[in-house]
């Protein structure tokens, strides 16, 4: 029997497992924590790599970021035109490739004391009140826990036993692409985001790793066809086509119903396997760093709850604290998604031409508030959150 089983080692669950193997439990000592996964890390994750304020902000303590790159300027493009730059003395965010940083995650809950087992995946679950959860293994065995924090992707099998739903779904492509020294210089320390392709609210962007850049499109599921194409216009008019990529993938990216559960019993659901990510910008490592801290803490307390009451009480609080502040980020991102598809126009001569609008995006990414901050603060911030989402 362990104290609290984290099923899933990406960002939510690697944070969830540190921070549940961190707390103490109800005997005064650590509590026993497992993090499984399918696969062992290394491993390739279809993911820009954008490390804002919030997600280092959310870092276990003395983490050291295997940086790619530090972005001081972004390039604005609407479909290939009306290009500027905006720059920045501070950083604006980092850079890394997920395998490195993923498996960076891992070994600090390990160093916490989490148990890593890999080459393990979950194929049911059952909950039995007071004798926790038991979870079965594909392979037959299974493994029983006091709490259970799911972090195992949006199509995982535990945020289907929680019963978490979605209302947006989108397609993410990406390539990456290995460039000679003259072209890795021209792109150091600068993003491209190029606004509104053939898909109403999709976008492309250019993010550059050392010596290889990060190519990636994504909108909306259901037009697979005309995505793929819009990756294959979108590397080629960046004159990249002659470069062979050493990575293509693909992955679906799916946001949260507001009413979706974030809790079941003694299970609760964290990161993508929650759909906590920011519907305009598909930004997810901020929420599932975030949310996996959040789900570690109260799996502790769930393990160490006395009675249903109690576990019941537990688990409606994770749900209010993950709704009071990733829930009203959520909201204000689906604001602007809404206008973004409509207006993907006035959003690129916004962030051009409104200073306003550009020190909200800044200050944003540099971690010093968020969406929902600036939709409550009584100054240009909020001014600018109701400009851009006004219909």
């Amino acid at each position: 029997m362990w104290d609290v089983v984290v099923v899933g080692a990406g960002p939510a669950g690697a944070s969830a497992a540190y921070e549940a193997a961190s707390s103490t439990a109800a005997n005064g000592g650590s509590p026993r924590v497992l993090l499984i996964d399918k696969a062992a890390p290394p491993r390739y994750k279809t993911c820009g790599g954008g490390i804002i304020g919030p997600s280092r902000d959310a870092l276990p303590p003395g983490f050291v970021l295997p940086l790619k790159d530090r972005v001081h300027a972004i390039t604005f493009a609407l479909d290939g035109r009306f290009q500027r730059t905006r720059r920045s003395k501070k950083m604006l965010f980092g850079l890394v490739n997920r395998d490195e940083f993923d498996q960076r995650l891992v070994q600090c809950a390990e160093k916490a004391g989490a148990v890593l087992a890999t080459g393990v995946a979950v194929s049911g679950v059952q909950e039995n009140g007071d004798e926790g959860v038991v979870l079965t293994l594909q392979d037959g065995r299974t493994v029983r826990a006091l709490a259970v924090v799911g972090a195992d992707g949006s199509a995982g099998r535990i945020g289907a036993h929680v019963g978490v739903s979605f209302d947006q779904v989108d397609l993410g492509l990406e390539a990456e692409i290995p460039v000679p020294d003259s072209v890795a210089a021209a792109w150091r320390g600068r993003v491209l985001l190029d606004w509104g392709g053939a898909v109403p609210g999709s976008y492309g962007w250019v993010f550059p790793k050392g010596d290889s850049l990060t190519v990636g499109v994504i909108a909306a599921r259901g037009q697979g066809a005309e995505t793929r194409a819009y990756l294959k216009e979108f590397i080629a008019r960046l004159g990249l086509a002659g470069f062979t990529p050493s990575i293509e993938s693909g992955h679906l990216t799916r946001c949260r119903s507001e009413d979706s559960p974030l809790a079941k019993g003694r299970v609760l659901v964290a990161g993508d396997a929650a759909g906590l990510l920011e519907p305009w910008t598909r930004e997810g490592i901020s929420y599932a760093l975030r949310s996996g801290r959040l789900a570690g803490q109260w799996a502790a307390r769930l393990a160490a709850a006395p009675d249903p009451v109690e576990v019941r009480r537990q688990a409606l609080n994770y749900a209010f604290a993950i709704k009071a502040d990733l829930g009203e980020e959520m909201r204000i991102g689906r604001k602007l998604m809404t206008a973004f598809e409509s207006r993907p126009r006035a959003f690129h001569f916004a962030a051009l031409g409104l200073r306003p609008a550009w020190r909200a995006f800044a200050r944003v990414t540099q971690g010093h508030t968020t969406f929902a901050g600036l939709a409550r603060s009584q100054g240009l911030g909020r001014s600018t959150i109701d400009l851009l989402t006004r219909s």
